[in-house]
């Protein structure tokens, strides 16, 4: 059983920074990769950031240069950090791991979603 908890999001003016958490609860043996997806009114599904056990990471090209994810492994815990927000950020942002448990089992986990609203 594994559970991811995110918080962090908000209402903020255009420019402004938010910052984002997931943490991984469970029987958790390793996470190969962590990432953060979002959903905009009318958008499909996309991929934000992810970062790899070992620390590569990757991001869409519409958040470079402006957010940058990050891990601390010894709490379980990957953040986002959002800076110079724009209204076209406003989304539902999605953590997303996988993750061995301790019984060798790999499996795609989510967090529950989180509001980010960037006002104009």
């Amino acid at each position: 059983q594994v559970q991811l908890v995110e918080s962090g999001g908000g209402l903020v003016q255009a420019g402004g920074s938010l910052r984002l958490s997931c943490a991984a609860s469970g029987r958790i043996d390793s996470i190969k990769t962590r990432a953060w997806y979002r959903q905009a009114p009318g958008k499909q599904h996309e991929l934000v950031a992810d970062i790899t056990s070992g620390g590569s990471t990757n991001y869409a090209d519409s958040v470079k240069g402006r957010f940058t994810i990050s891990r601390d492994n010894a709490k379980n815990t990957v953040y986002l950090q959002m800076n110079s927000l724009e209204p076209e950020d406003t989304a539902v942002y999605y953590c997303n791991a996988d993750i061995f448990t301790i019984d060798a089992r790999r499996n795609t986990y989510w967090g529950q979603g989180t509001q980010v609203t960037v006002s104009s």
